[in-house]
């Protein structure tokens, strides 16, 4: 027989049983299928970077294997589509992603994943199913209201996954709110954070954790960085809501060590056998773009993580890298910019400004991996002075270090009067309302403007931090723990849940907290 004719049969027989839509209720995609001389699906499926016709599906395999895809706009997949993905090898730690493209913009996606076993490319797996929703046409008309959440900092602290609190419970808390996409703003792991079997609380109880060789440790080794991700992608309910709902991923420090930049040093830190930081970076980076179901960036710069993403007439969401770029970490007070200022880099910047400029969309987000008027400390310098990890430098005067770099954003956003622009962020780990007021501020060339924070997904709660008075920041509202270092079972976990009116175009933000409750809600009129 054929071989091609023998594996369009094959994969006919592995779909052959109707895979049906993915419900409320479905449990968690399966870590084994019942047969296991087939190829398995150790941490499931995912999808990310949707746009109005494409979107990354992304899986992993237990051995070297071939990535098909079927997919489908019904969930009896009627007419469905089969897409021939990549090898998924040892190099990839069996990763590897698709982009499917031709989707009808604006509807459900019901895709599911087969493994061709590259031992006998007669066996293939059991199909693991997805979903997702695409946003509308940027050209057409808004077709439905848009829904979408964020927050960050998963499994910090010591506090991973405590199977008989019921895993990290706050993302099915985000599947549940049903959302178009979920917005990861960085933290994703805790590199640098071991994970035990138990954590003693403060009222004598015990937080149980589930653990692996790779989480026990601070990661150093790239099998370390990938395990990780390997950990989180244990816990049911990130599987189930990776397999349901598409997401956008950014990082921050702890995807490689906390607070690292340039001025990074582990050569004190025992805990670390390898002291060559930019060997962490690198390793690091690798893992992190291995897992997360983001879009390869150009050859140019194919590790790029900022990106611009589409999500129909209503809103263009714009992803920053707020820790690639920096300059080291210091006591931020220069007062020219320069690349010891620098934060997110002159060409991010410009990219930053150019594409909010061209946008169409009613909204602008720009989805950041830290607050921009939050004084966020890294211990002192070697003169005594503090030193900033964020934007802020705890100098209430006029823009100095990173500041200037904002500054001068803010300015030309104000020169080419663009409206509609919302900051979204999380690394401080409680949540908070800030609206930047001009009025107030040591620097008033900007429009006013909103931050919202919302965090951690399943770490320790901390919190609040100060303020900072050079942009006018105004602390509409804050939730934050009553002592530093809170477990999650404490319910000090936050996420943030946006919708946008389709008839009336309005912004409404939702700070919600681990049990689903509303905190605190504002809406924002377009203008």
């Amino acid at each position: 027989m054929d071989r091609r004719i023998f594996l369009s049969n094959a994969l006919l027989l592995a779909g052959g049983s109707a895979v049906p839509g993915l419900s409320q209720a479905q449990t968690a995609p399966a870590v084994v299928t019942r047969d296991a001389m087939r190829p398995q699906f150790p941490s499931g499926v995912q999808s990310g970077d949707a746009r109005a016709d494409s979107a990354i599906v992304w899986t992993r395999s237990d051995r070297p294997a071939r990535m098909w895809v079927e997919w489908s706009s019904t969930a009896s997949f009627a007419n469905l589509n089969r897409v021939r993905g990549p090898h998924l090898l040892e190099d990839s730690d069996f990763t590897g992603r698709l982009d499917l493209t031709g989707l009808p913009a604006g509807q459900e996606v019901f895709y599911r994943v087969v493994l061709q076993d590259l031992h006998n490319e007669r066996v293939l797996s059991e199909p693991m199913a997805g979903h997702l929703r695409l946003p509308a046409a940027s050209h057409g008309k808004p077709l439905r209201d848009v829904r979408f959440a964020w927050s960050g900092d998963t499994a910090g602290q010591g506090f991973g996954i405590n199977e008989a609190w019921g895993g990290m419970k706050i993302y099915e808390q985000i599947r549940r709110v049903n959302p178009d996409f979920f917005l990861h703003s960085g933290d994703t792991i805790y590199a640098d954070g071991p994970i035990q079997a138990q954590l003693k609380l403060p009222d004598g109880s015990t937080w149980n954790n589930v653990v692996t060789e790779e989480v026990s440790k601070v990661a150093e080794t790239l099998n370390e960085y990938r395990g990780r991700y390997r950990y989180n992608l244990l816990d049911a309910n990130i599987r189930r809501l990776s397999a349901e709902v598409p997401q956008i991923w950014q990082w921050d420090d702890h995807e490689v060590s906390n607070n690292w930049s340039d001025s990074k040093d582990v050569s004190g830190d025992a805990r670390y056998t390898e002291k060559n930081v930019p060997l962490l970076v690198a390793r690091a980076s690798r893992a992190f773009l291995e897992y997360a179901p983001l879009r390869r960036g150009p050859d140019a710069e194919s590790e790029r993580v900022y990106r611009h993403l589409p999500q129909g007439p209503l809103l263009d969401v714009f992803v920053v890298d707020m820790r690639s770029y920096r300059g080291a970490n210091s006591a931020n007070l220069q007062a020219d910019e320069t690349p010891d200022s620098a934060f997110m880099g002159r060409p991010q910047i410009a990219w930053l400004l150019d594409g909010l400029k061209r946008s169409k969309a009613t909204w602008k987000v720009i989805a950041a991996d830290m607050p921009i008027g939050v004084q966020v400390p890294d211990g002192k310098d070697a003169q005594g002075r503090d030193k900033w990890e964020a934007i802020a430098n705890g100098d209430d005067g006029v823009p100095l270090g990173r500041e200037l770099e904002i500054a001068r954003l803010l300015r030309e956003i104000k020169r080419a009067n663009i409206r509609n622009i919302v900051w979204l962020t999380a690394d401080v780990h409680y949540t908070a309302a800030n609206f930047y007021d001009p009025r107030k501020a040591k620097f008033s060339d900007f429009l006013p403007f909103w931050e919202f924070i919302s965090g951690p997904l399943n770490a320790g709660s901390f919190g609040p931090n100060k303020p900072d008075a050079t942009f006018g920041v105004q602390v509409v509202y804050e939730k934050a723990p009553p002592s530093q270092n809170v477990a999650p079972s404490e319910g000090y976990q936050f996420f943030g849940q946006v919708d946008i009116d389709a008839k009336t175009k309005a912004f409404t933000v939702n700070l919600k907290d681990l049990a689903g409750s509303t905190l605190f809600t504002k809406t924002l009129p377009a203008a």
